[in-house]
């Protein structure tokens, strides 16, 4: 039997037609789950204002702000404020109207924030451990589960995401043109369908940053991670919390002139396994988590036992460092992080849009059906398990919750 040969513009429409499958797939069957990780994360990105709103004593006036925060005097105030057993850490203001931030453990062992005046060392008042920061990035990052457990779940959208991306460019034919293609408003599914591919075109950029970082922080959990520079062990300081307050003026004093080029953003205190001040910041390296930047100094004698630079970090440790800034935006302040907010929007949109125009396509097919079911019962039922098991994660995140407002120190 002689063979029939397939035409080669055959042949180009058919592997069309697969890799178009393949991107409707991922990008549909677990879509309510990627919806939520992406407005979850794109929500942590301003959750430290969301805090700043719904707590007064987090505000100060900006004219009543002089320069850097007055660590010493913050740390006087906080170490003698009732009720307080032990500080973790304190962090300078986010903004110009913002208070200082302190991490703190009650005397019950709860955890919780004093709110001080960075300049006046006043206390303003005290924040919840749980706030918007906490709820919005436990989740998007763990879906408060374990760590072990919800990051692998949420990273491994990673893998989802670089295939829809890779696949876009197959499906969007000749999508350079699309960047300023109108939006077409003849009906919905033409509307919500130019949206889509508008919406993906700018985020191309975006979402690929996204499923890299993610990736990383996968290949982080399954042991792949990079050593924290670290000083070597400081034998721990018995001292009460007032007096341990007391001493910051003389590590902070040779902190500086340890380092001078240090611009401090938070300062560590000793824990029962260090009797160690740990000043960390900015400097010259970009990208890179302010642990990077650091100078430790003994709590007992002021004495700097290790510093840190950035700038001296091998390929591993870089990499890694970079992860978190360019995950959330936070590298440039508000001329970041307003860009990030809206291409995370766009991103949860395009997650969005996506269902709509596949209840959009199936509703127009049984058009002429008797009973028409709704847009939102078509998506659903064409999730299939998959939808199920979304849902049962988001489900998850907000019952675990309850654990995390049980959370107490260690």
């Amino acid at each position: 039997m002689a063979s029939v040969a397939v035409p080669a513009g055959g042949k180009k429409r058919k592997a069309s037609r697969i890799w178009w499958y393949v991107h409707h797939w991922v990008g549909f069957k677990l879509a309510l789950f990627m919806s939520f990780i992406c407005l979850t994360g794109t929500i942590a990105v301003f959750s430290s204002e969301i805090d700043w709103l719904l707590q007064p004593s987090l505000r100060v006036a900006p004219s009543s702000v002089t320069g850097e925060p007055d660590w010493a005097r913050i740390a006087a105030s906080a170490t003698r404020y009732p009720g307080v057993k032990s500080i973790n850490s304190i962090d300078a203001p986010t903004a110009s109207a913002f208070a200082s931030r302190l991490m703190v453990v009650w005397d019950d062992n709860r955890l919780g924030f004093l709110h001080v005046h960075p300049t006046t060392g006043v206390v303003q008042g005290e924040g919840p451990w749980v706030g918007a920061q906490r709820i919005f990035r436990n989740m998007h990052r763990h879906l408060n589960l374990p760590g072990r457990i919800g990051i692998p779940i949420v990273t491994s959208l990673s893998f989802l995401l670089l295939v829809s991306l890779s696949t876009s460019f197959v499906v969007y034919k000749k999508w350079w043109r699309g960047f300023f293609k109108p939006l077409r408003t003849r009906d919905a599914r033409a509307w919500w369908g130019d949206f889509h591919r508008l919406a993906g075109v700018w985020s191309l950029w975006f979402v690929a940053l996204m499923a890299v970082t993610s990736l990383w922080y996968f290949v982080e959990q399954m042991g792949g991670q990079a050593p924290v520079p670290r000083a070597e062990m400081v034998e721990p300081h018995v001292a009460s919390l007032p007096e341990i307050g007391d001493h910051l003026t003389a590590s902070l004093a040779a902190a500086r002139r340890a380092d001078p080029a240090l611009r401090i953003t938070g300062i560590g205190f000793p824990t029962k396994e260090s009797g160690a001040f740990v000043f960390t910041g900015d400097k010259s390296a970009i990208l890179v988590r302010p642990r990077t930047n650091a100078v430790w100094t003994t709590v007992a004698t002021g004495e700097v036992v290790a510093t840190f630079d950035g700038r001296d970090l091998n390929a591993h440790q870089r990499i890694s460092e970079m992860a978190d800034p360019l995950h959330f935006g936070n590298f440039g302040g508000y001329w970041t992080k307003v860009p990030w907010f809206i291409f995370g929007l766009l991103m949860t949109g395009l997650s969005v849009s996506g269902v709509v125009i596949y209840a959009l396509r199936v509703g127009r097919e049984v058009r002429n059906q008797l009973t028409q079911r709704p847009g939102w019962r078509v998506a659903w039922q064409g999730m299939g398990a998959w939808g199920w098991l979304a849902a049962f994660a988001i489900i998850v995140a907000f019952v675990e919750l309850r654990t995390l407002l049980a959370q107490t120190a260690e």
